[in-house]
C-alpha cells in the first residue's frame, strides 16, 4: 500500500514541475530578447555601412567642388594679371598658366560628373539594401513584441503556479514535506514509483529493504541510488 502522503506529494510534485518549467521559460526570455536585439543592431549597422558608400562619394565630390572653386579663383586672378601686363613674354606666360588651370578645371568637372553618376548608383543600391534591412528590422521588432507578450503571460502563469504550489504544500504533513524539500533540492522529480524492483526515477534496482518499506507504506521509502521518495506501484 502507499504511504498516506504519496498522493499529496504527487500533486505537489506536479504543481512544482509546472512552476519550475515556467521559471525556466521565463528565465530564457532575456537571452532570446538579447539575441533578437543583436540582430536588429546588426541590421542597423549594415544600413549605416551601406549608406557610407555614397556618403564617401559625396565627401569626395565636395572636395572636388572646393578644388574647382580654388582653381576658378586662380583662373580669374591670372586673367586679371594678363589684362594688366604689357610685355609679350609675361602675357604668354600667364596665358600658359591660364590654359593649365582651365585644363585642370575641365578635369575636375569631368571627375565631378563621374562621381555624380556613382552617387546616384550608390543611392539606388543603398535604397534597395535599406528596404530589405528595414523589413528585417520590422520582423525582428515583431519578435520582440511577441517576447514581451510571452513574458507578461508567463509572469501571470508563474504567479498562478506559485499559488497552486502553496495550496498543494498546505495539503502535505510537515514531516513528509521536509523530506520532499530535501530531495527536491538535489533531484527532481522527487517522487518516483518502484516498478519491477526498479526506481522509475533513476531506473536502477532498489534494495530489498527499500522495496519492503515502499510495499508496507508505513513510512516514506527512499531509493538507495538516487535518494528520491519511492512508492510501490502494483502492476
Amino acid at each position: 500500500m502507499r504511504h498516506p502522503a504519496i498522493d499529496s506529494l504527487l500533486i505537489l510534485q506536479d504543481r512544482e514541475s509546472t512552476r519550475r518549467g515556467l521559471e525556466q521559460n521565463l528565465g530564457a526570455v532575456p537571452g532570446e530578447r538579447a539575441r533578437v536585439q543583436a540582430k536588429i543592431d546588426a541590421e542597423k549597422a549594415a544600413i549605416e555601412l551601406a549608406k557610407s558608400e555614397w556618403r564617401e562619394l559625396e565627401s569626395k565630390n565636395k572636395l572636388l567642388e572646393t578644388e574647382v572653386g580654388m582653381a576658378e579663383e586662380k583662373l580669374a586672378k591670372y586673367k586679371t594679371q594678363q589684362s594688366l601686363v604689357k610685355k609679350n613674354d609675361e602675357y604668354q606666360a600667364l596665358g600658359h598658366e591660364i590654359a593649365n588651370v582651365e585644363a585642370a578645371i575641365s578635369g575636375f568637372e569631368e571627375e565631378e560628373l563621374e562621381i555624380m553618376y556613382e552617387i546616384d548608383a550608390a543611392k539606388e543600391r543603398f535604397a534597395a539594401a535599406e528596404k530589405e534591412l528595414q523589413d528585417n528590422i520590422v520582423e525582428y521588432q515583431g519578435r520582440l513584441d511577441v517576447l514581451a507578450e510571452r513574458e507578461a503571460s508567463l509572469q501571470v502563469e508563474l504567479e498562478e503556479a506559485k499559488s497552486a504550489v502553496g495550496a498543494a504544500r498546505d495539503g502535505v504533513d510537515p514531516k513528509s514535506l521536509r523530506v520532499f524539500d530535501q530531495v527536491a533540492m538535489r533531484t527532481f522529480p522527487a517522487c518516483s514509483a518502484v516498478m519491477g524492483g526498479k526506481c522509475s526515477g533513476c531506473h536502477l534496482r532498489v534494495s530489498g529493504e527499500s522495496e519492503s518499506v515502499a510495499r508496507k507504506g508505513e513510512e516514506l521509502a527512499r531509493c538507495d541510488q538516487c535518494g528520491c521518495i519511492i512508492w510501490w506501484e502494483t502492476s
